[in-house]
């Protein structure tokens, strides 16, 4: 249950001691100190009083709070008349629980329609990659050595090993690098200068199912279609939305489970 936090700023009230000192000629000197607070009237902005500056502090606080959440917009009304009851304890219209769910499904909702239209925008943005993919996949099945599988990742053999195949529930070693179709290396476990070890099922579906075919021993080059890759949201400054990728793996060990 994603929660909202209120951020809370407390404004201190400023106050001043003063010392008076009483002497007289037959007695040593007496201090004596009287504290006398004065209040600070904190007007700012235009507002009328303390009362309405720590009101309307609060009001931001909670706004910017609620801003995060990605809502578009409440009823204002009905969100004061809520923060009032609350407030002053007055009987509230929903239980915590109801006021919950409330809050997690217009959040949910939100975070849809906004993951939908960056989606799109990207579709447009980004179609120039995307159909550099399909272009390159396409004659790329054409050439001699490359196999098709049903799901569109292609794969070519560049050494064939003879160890045991691994399924997906299995972790295992490998090496690898990979690159955009422009040549471009984004990650490497070369230049790391250590394999690496990782079940399975946790990586991308390209990768899931082409090192399934891979018996140990194996190096393998993968030609791995957007949707079977990083998808319309790629991954970090390095791989675009939408790109295809070329793997370069060895199978070093199945580890097992």
């Amino acid at each position: 249950m994603k929660r909202i936090l209120l951020a809370v700023c407390l404004s201190g009230i400023a106050g001043a001691s003063y010392a008076q000192t009483k002497t007289t000629a037959k007695k040593p000197a007496v201090k004596k100190t009287t504290a006398v607070t004065k209040t600070s009237t904190l007007k700012m902005g235009g507002l009328k009083s303390a009362l309405d500056s720590t009101s309307y502090a609060f009001g931001t606080s909670i706004g910017a709070s609620l801003k995060t959440t990605g809502l578009s917009t409440l009823n204002y009304d009905v969100l004061l008349k809520g923060l009032k009851d609350s407030f002053t304890g007055d009987k509230v219209l929903l239980t915590q629980q109801q006021a919950q769910q409330c809050i997690s499904e217009a959040i949910t909702k939100a975070s849809s329609i906004k993951n939908k239209a960056e989606e799109a925008a990207n579709k447009i943005k980004y179609a120039p990659i995307m159909k550099e993919g399909q272009d390159f996949l396409e004659q790329n099945k054409k050439r001699a050595g490359v196999q098709t599988t049903a799901s569109g990742l292609q794969y070519e053999v560049l050494t064939a090993g003879t160890g045991v195949k691994p399924q997906a529930t299995d972790s295992v070693l490998v090496h690898y690098k990979g690159t955009l179709l422009n040549g471009k290396q984004f990650d490497s476990s070369y230049d790391r200068g250590e394999p690496i070890s990782f079940p399975l099922n946790r990586v991308i579906p390209g990768w899931t199912e082409g090192v399934q075919l891979m018996p140990a021993g194996s190096k393998y080059k993968f030609f791995i279609p957007y949707n079977l890759a990083y998808g319309e949201r790629g991954a970090g400054a390095d791989i675009p939305p939408y790109s295809t990728l070329i793997f370069e793996v060895e199978l070093l060990k199945v580890n097992g489970k």
